[in-house]
């Protein structure tokens, strides 16, 4: 959808492209991805039923056992497998994230948009998608948009006033901008970590979403060696740690047709606590771990040292803070929406603003631009339709959200103590 029109070039990959490994070398354990495969179709009909009849929420983790899948912390690798489709897409564990709104997502987006996985191989990444939707607005010198006077690349925002008037920006080069309207699309880490001061403070009901969701950090660790070790006809290499689950669990071979064919690039992702952990400690820390797991998963091979190696570090990056967003357990699209929802003349748009798509690009390029028609539609005194629906005016914020278990409740029967309520 987005990288058509800019001819961003993908390969598939291809999940059953899988080969399976311990700390003893290849071991197959691929019955065990079939058998989360089978609970998983289960607790999707589960999270459906929970959504339509408007149950409470559980933990991935309850809603997996419930469909059968449970597997023992000693068993490496079921541990292995269940990284491999949980924690590798939400970048968090089953512990942590919603049941219902962790299958939905996932769910609404391959059922939309196709059940196929495509790695991004074009040189010039996601820039060619970026830069070719701003061609359609902004001036272009060479092709190039980031020409356009009106673009302030290296600036970072530090202040940010807004009223029911309208909005200034101040930047850390003292230089600042004022406009009738803005959209802040800065990422969940970044409102979550105060890099940018909001003048007055955000309302509480908007404080209360910004740190009610997750953001989640997804490291992904290339290696360059001089030749191929690794098996040339399979794509992934699952490998179960003994000791630590998501331990350098997932690598993915670049070296492969349609990918990058001679280039003998292989890299492996962690994410949650162990992507926190590599990025704080030295590349060659993090190498000397990595070839060891090699050496582990091919005894019988020399695993040499690699002539490149790299790795951003994405939870210390100051415009980022984290990868993307998950949402917890205990969710609800109420609450979803103060995240959304604008305050006076500031707007608010980007993946974790999603509901239907949070976690991927999609979801932030759909948020832009529904934000944008908004703020045009203010700007021109109209409404826009949304889904056949005319909305007019702000987003709709709550400025009270009620749990579940009403006063009254909070008896003896129920197992609470009396006095509790009266304090």
């Amino acid at each position: 959808m987005l990288r058509e029109p800019y001819l961003a070039t993908v390969t598939h990959s291809n999940y059953s492209s899988i080969r399976t490994y311990n700390e003893t070398g290849f071991t197959d354990y691929r019955h065990l991805l079939r058998e989360y495969a089978g609970a998983y179709r289960a607790a999707s009909k589960e999270a459906g039923r929970i959504m339509i009849e408007n149950l409470q929420d559980q933990t991935a983790r309850t809603g997996l056992a419930l469909a059968g899948w449970r597997p023992r912390k000693d068993d490496t690798a079921a541990q292995a497998v269940e990284w491999w489709n949980w924690d590798w897409e939400s970048a968090q564990t089953p512990e942590t994230s919603s049941f219902v709104f962790g299958l939905a997502s996932e769910n609404i987006t391959f059922q939309q948009f196709g059940s196929r996985n495509e790695l991004v191989i074009d040189p010039r990444g996601y820039s060619a998608i970026i830069n070719g939707e701003a061609s359609t607005f902004l001036y272009s010198e060479n092709g190039d948009p980031r020409m356009d006077p009106r673009v302030r690349l290296q600036t970072q925002v530090t202040e940010i006033e807004y009223s029911d008037k309208g909005v200034t920006i101040r930047n850390s080069d003292n230089s600042c901008v004022e406009a009738a309207y803005a959209i802040c699309t800065f990422s969940l880490g970044v409102l979550q970590n105060d890099a940018v001061n909001f003048r007055p403070a955000l309302p509480g009901w908007k404080q209360t979403a910004i740190h009610k969701y997750t953001m989640g950090t997804y490291t992904k660790i290339f290696m360059q060696f001089e030749e191929m070790f690794w098996p040339n006809d399979t794509q992934f290499f699952l490998y179960a740690s003994p000791t630590t689950r998501g331990y350098f669990p997932v690598f993915q071979s670049l070296s492969m047709e349609g990918f990058l064919p001679g280039s003998n690039i292989l890299f492996v992702t962690v994410v949650d606590a162990e992507a926190y952990r590599v990025e704080r400690q030295s590349d060659a820390e993090t190498q000397a771990e990595i070839l060891d797991v090699l050496r582990q998963m091919f005894p019988d091979k020399h695993i040499p040292e690699p002539k490149a190696f790299f790795y951003p570090r994405w939870s210390e990056v100051p415009w980022a803070y984290g990868s993307y967003s998950n949402w917890p357990v205990g969710t609800t699209l109420e609450i979803h929406q103060n995240l959304r929802a604008n305050v006076q003349r500031l707007w608010f748009a980007g993946e974790a603003t999603s509901s239907a798509y949070f976690g991927f690009a999609h979801g932030a390029w759909y948020e832009g631009k529904e934000v944008g028609e908004h703020v045009a539609a203010l700007l021109q005194g109209r409404c826009v339709t949304l889904q056949g629906k005319k909305a007019c005016g702000e987003r709709r914020h709550y400025e009270v959200l009620h749990g579940t278990t009403p006063l009254e409740a909070y008896n003896a029967i129920n197992g609470w103590p009396m006095s509790s309520v009266e304090l």
